[in-house]
């Protein structure tokens, strides 16, 4: 009988950094679309308390359909052209405080993880700051850096730092033990162990305070333009309510808090994206606890 020939077994390679990815970026849609399913909940329970509200508040509160037509009905160009000029200023003042707060609590998280007496010695004196209201030390931080784009950036650092840095301190203890002396065997010095090992494992945890930091950084720019340097979406809010155009002050309120859950959803897919580049497998297992 003769031999019958078979084909040579096809062998699948599968990229696992290619998996992760794609995996974040599923879990990055997914966020997105939670996202939109609770602006839609959040707008029908606003509009319904409107409604509720008959006429004995009708001056002053706006619903989703009043935002809606002050935005895109007829002749709204010039607002929403306005809007759109102050939403960037915050957008950019907020970028500025989420950038510099995270730079600085990654900073101070490694050093401190370099020089444990220095993390012994400084980290209840940042949690003491970080319980003071940041409302009562605007005044003073006023007074210090002047009422310009420094002041934004210190009070949208203060806002995003603590969070960060207690976030960052505890990932880049959570590398294992074993891979720790596994390093130093083979010769890593702490800086190595800490970059290459360390600071790969607390890229979740980093990722976990973004995400709260993110908007809160918007957070702390409408407070810096409401109170203390008077541009941007915070001071056009606060000038809205002084002059009762409540029509532009709901409006304005609502872009922002819009813009504010789109942020949280494009901080997901930054992270999926980070993940999956630098740490596949703790990008899976974001998936596994999303």
């Amino acid at each position: 009988m003769a031999a019958v020939a078979l084909p040579p077994p096809t062998i699948v390679v599968v990229d696992a950094q290619s998996s992760a990815l794609a995996a974040g970026l599923k879990r990055f849609g997914i966020a997105l679309g939670r996202a939109f399913v609770a602006v839609g909940l959040v707008v029908v329970l606003w509009q319904l308390f409107v409604v509720s509200l008959g006429e004995n508040l009708a001056f002053s509160t706006r619903g989703p359909v009043d935002v809606w037509r002050y935005l895109f009905g007829t002749n709204s160009g010039p607002a929403r052209h306005a809007i759109q000029s102050l939403l960037w200023v915050t957008l950019g003042d907020a970028a500025i405080g989420l950038v510099s707060g995270t730079v600085g609590a990654i900073l101070v998280a490694l050093a401190f993880n370099l020089y444990r007496p220095l993390e012994q010695g400084l980290m209840p004196v940042a949690m003491a700051l970080r319980s003071v209201p940041l409302v009562a030390m605007a005044p003073l931080i006023a007074l210090i850096f002047g009422r310009g784009l420094v002041t934004v950036g210190v009070v949208g650092a203060i806002v995003t730092f603590f969070p960060t840095l207690v976030n960052m301190s505890f990932g880049l203890r959570s590398a294992p033990q074993q891979s720790v002396d596994l390093f130093k065997a083979y010769g890593g010095g702490r800086i190595y162990t800490l970059l290459k090992l360390q600071f790969p494992f607390a890229l979740p945890s980093l990722f976990a305070a973004m995400r709260a930091t993110a908007p809160l950084a918007i957070t702390g720019a409408l407070l810096a333009e409401f109170f203390l340097v008077g541009t941007g979406l915070g001071h056009a809010i606060n000038d809205a309510r002084n002059t009762f155009e409540y029509d532009a002050m709901w409006a304005e309120a609502a872009v922002i808090t819009l813009f504010s859950v789109l942020t949280y959803a494009i901080t997901v897919g930054v992270e999926s994206a980070v993940l999956a580049k630098f740490a596949p497998d703790r990008a899976r297992a974001a998936k596994t606890g999303a």
